[in-house]
């Protein structure tokens, strides 16, 4: 398919008009393509030669809409570290539709109805950054939001500095929120809330559709999505950095790249954000504001779904949900295919491990899915090795009860482990080279998120330790 002829549904215009603004972009000054996406290209059936067409960039830019696309803005509400706003909405997005299940939304298109006094744009910066990462977490097996490709511009915004202007265009299965729902609680627009909740189950849950209890269903099942989404992000490492609930998605996804981070020494406390100066969003505090904002979206369904049976489900969040996710991704990253009792000790006591070694997190994990035995490789990782060494022979008791043959447990955790991530200087230091024009470490990364597990020898120098002085850096809500 040609960009002329991408054919929109509008399905979440035909909700009440509350729901959203009609808003049409506002273009960049000399856009340029940085970068296309053609594996994202073919979740539409969007022809690869895209990228040669000057179309692509029109599209991106909002000086060509498709004639079946109604740009569109999001109404929502939600919890800003903690604190309630009544009315949020999509300050800085404008979605043009859905193909195939795919809602495309371009970010840094220009003031919306919800921009709140801001520009509406998105600097270069966060903007290549969330193009490479949301690719990466989707080939990390994390559910995440997608990114078809991304301009740059001659249009200067004024963020820490003065940045030029980008926007991407990004796509997901469902751009409800937490936040969604609240704001719809909050006017008491219960009907709306029901129309909403109907809407979602349609997008995201299709099974509960003619369920006489879907709307309860619909919210464990966001329960059971939000567990397994956040656990995935503790297994990889991944830091969110702002887990407002309206960053949260109700299809759990990985939604809204800003501040985030990749740990690079494993750090139990390490916040990713710099505005977040209590260390709300820290990256072992994600379990707990996970919890916190399912508490928060259970508010807002009160008024079509029992509380105390919400209460029990998010009881059993907290007690076993998002501890047996967590045990799950846990036990692949070690090679465990029994389920034992002892395994949360031993993993407990490998969180504190890695808190005192102060080794690599995924070097660590790449290098133990070699592991045969022999110590020395994994003691040459960490500073502090002494506390590896205890941990190590724990494991190598568990792995005595386990019955599958070591190439083979070796081989899954291989298929589990990432050797490369994106961490935050590699991104940098692609952001540097754009703002020169230079976009090959761009495509550079691009290929690298897709191929996280791979042995690619042209590629080695970026699954090394991060260089000390680029260590668990902290970005603000602006980078």
């Amino acid at each position: 398919m040609k960009i002329d002829n991408l054919t929109f549904q509008n399905k979440y215009i035909s909700l009440n008009e509350e729901f959203y603004e009609l808003t049409q972009p506002t273009p960049l000054a000399e856009p340029y393509l940085i970068s296309f996406n053609p594996k994202v290209a073919e979740l539409i059936d969007l022809d690869k030669t895209s990228i040669d067409d000057s179309r692509f960039v029109e599209l991106l830019n909002g000086t060509f809409t498709p004639k079946t696309s109604k740009p569109f803005s999001m109404c929502y509400a939600g919890h800003q570290f903690g604190h309630y706003a009544q009315r949020l909405g999509d300050g800085r997005a404008i979605n043009y539709g859905s193909i195939n299940g795919w809602n495309l939304q371009t970010k840094g298109s220009g003031e919306t109805a919800f921009s709140r006094t801001a520009d509406g744009r998105a600097a270069l910066p966060s903007s290549i950054r969330e193009y490479l990462m949301s690719e990466a977490m989707h080939h990390l097996g994390i559910p995440s939001t997608r990114a078809l490709g991304i301009i740059g511009s001659e249009t200067k915004l004024l963020r820490n500095g003065i940045e030029k202007g980008a926007v991407v265009m990004r796509m997901s299965p469902s751009w409800v929120r937490f936040g969604t729902f609240q704001y719809f609680t909050y006017f008491k627009e219960h009907e709306k809330l029901k129309a909403l909740a109907d809407y979602v189950i349609v997008e995201s849950y299709p099974h509960l559709e003619n369920d006489e209890d879907r709307y309860f269903k619909l919210f464990s099942e966001v329960v059971e999505a939000t567990a397994k989404l956040i656990a995935g992000w503790q297994g990889v490492g991944f830091c969110h950095g702002v887990m407002n609930t309206d960053n949260m998605s109700i299809a759990g996804l990985t939604i809204d790249y800003g501040p985030f981070s990749m740990l690079d020494d494993f750090d139990f406390g390490f916040v990713c954000n710099s505005t977040d100066k209590a260390g709300r969003y820290a990256y072992g505090e994600q379990p707990n504001v996970s919890y916190w904002n399912l508490t928060k979206l259970a508010q807002a369904f009160e008024p079509i779904v029992d509380k105390k049976r919400m209460d029990k489900k998010l009881d059993d969040y907290g007690a076993f949900i998002y501890p047996n996710a967590y045990m799950e991704v846990m036990r692949k990253k070690l090679g465990l295919a029994l389920e034992l009792d002892e395994d949360m000790n031993l993993i407990k006591e490998l969180i504190g491990t890695l808190q005192d070694a102060y080794v690599d997190h995924t070097i660590f994990f790449r290098t133990l899915s070699h592991y045969d035995g022999e110590r020395m490789p994994i003691f040459e990782l960490a500073m502090n090795p002494i506390p590896l060494d205890a941990w190590l022979t724990l494991y190598d008791k568990r792995l005595a009860k386990e019955s599958r043959a070591q190439k083979e447990r070796q081989a899954l955790m291989l298929k589990t482990n990432p050797k490369y991530i994106l961490k935050n200087y590699m991104l940098q230091d692609a952001i540097t080279l754009a703002y020169g024009g230079n976009f090959k470490r761009v495509e550079e990364l691009l290929y690298l998120a897709q191929h996280p597990f791979e042995e690619l020898s042209e590629f080695e120098h970026f699954a090394v330790e991060t260089p000390e002085h680029y260590k668990n850096v902290t970005l603000s809500c602006s980078s």
